[in-house]
């Protein structure tokens, strides 16, 4: 299935797209896209529902705004330098564990939203990433084991303030949680779609340029690795979100460094998850 959610914000519905495209409404199977759905099995009660009640769902307007795919998650954990090339291009040794921070849930926002470049910002950068939803929680899991764990896979854009992360002291954080930086979608797609995470092109442009185009076959630790790794330090609960890194070809990494102004418009996707484009916007 291909979970997607839209509306105004603050007035989000849970939606679905058919096979055939469609796009349908599913408020009236009950349930959000969120913690709960996932921790009492709403991927099979919701597929068991749509078999009978599909048909009259309303279709979701063609102009409808898609909001972030999950409904704010207990957290968003980040995996820094996981692809050799991008951490070669930052001139960064090869981790010898994956470098883990946290992104602010209220970074959340639709994968078509603009992106609001901070106050003060010098330094507001792209990365498109794949993203892993947690289907159930996660304690303690073995890497052979790990899928089950894994609800499905979403395109995220990891954007970054460089100056606040690198040059402002303390954790990365304070550089990634900025409102609009993690647009999410524009769908989940469910991991029974999705043969091979770790074999997917994503790609990334700016103004039209493209700037990043890899595979996550590049992954320096892979999806089973992470989703094992993680879960020996924290318990991942249902709807939570694992962002896995990202390509090579980040503004930060060019010569000269390039980095977004207002106007600017980006735009990104992976195989089988879907793109996003947003335009970049003064805070104000």
């Amino acid at each position: 299935m291909k979970l997607l959610r839209f509306g105004t914000p603050e007035n989000e519905k849970p939606a679905v797209e058919l096979s055939e495209g469609k796009r349908i409404d599913v408020s009236a199977f009950g349930q959000d896209y969120d913690e709960t759905f996932f921790a009492t099995g709403g991927l099979d009660k919701l597929a068991q529902w749509l078999d009978a009640n599909a048909a009259s769902c309303p279709e979701v307007p063609a102009d409808a705004r898609l909001a972030s795919c999950v409904k704010r998650p207990s957290k968003i954990v980040c995996v820094g330098l996981n692809y050799a090339k991008h951490a070669a291009e930052t001139n960064a040794p090869t981790p010898a564990e994956p470098i883990l921070f946290f992104k602010s849930t209220t970074a959340l926002s639709g994968p078509n939203d603009n992106v609001v470049i901070p106050k003060r910002s010098e330094k507001t950068d792209w990365e498109v990433e794949l993203a892993i939803i947690i289907g159930k929680k996660a304690t303690y899991v073995e890497k052979d084991e790990a899928f089950d764990y894994i609800a499905g896979y979403a395109t995220h854009n990891d954007y970054s303030e460089r100056a606040f992360q690198i040059e402002r002291g303390g954790q990365w954080v304070k550089g990634k949680s900025c409102d609009t930086f993690a647009p999410l979608g524009p769908y989940l797609v469910t991991k029974d779609e999705v043969a091979n995470p770790n074999s997917l092109r994503l790609w990334l442009s700016v103004n039209g340029e493209m700037l990043q185009d890899s595979n996550t076959d590049d992954m320096i630790f892979d999806v089973p690795t992470l989703v094992s790794y993680i879960s020996q330090f924290m318990t991942l609960l249902p709807g939570d979100v694992i962002t896995t890194g990202t390509p090579a070809g980040v503004g930060l990494g060019l010569n000269p460094q390039r980095f977004l102004k207002p106007g600017d418009v980006v735009e990104l996707g992976i195989d089988q998850l879907g793109s996003q484009r947003q335009v970049a916007v003064a805070y104000s």
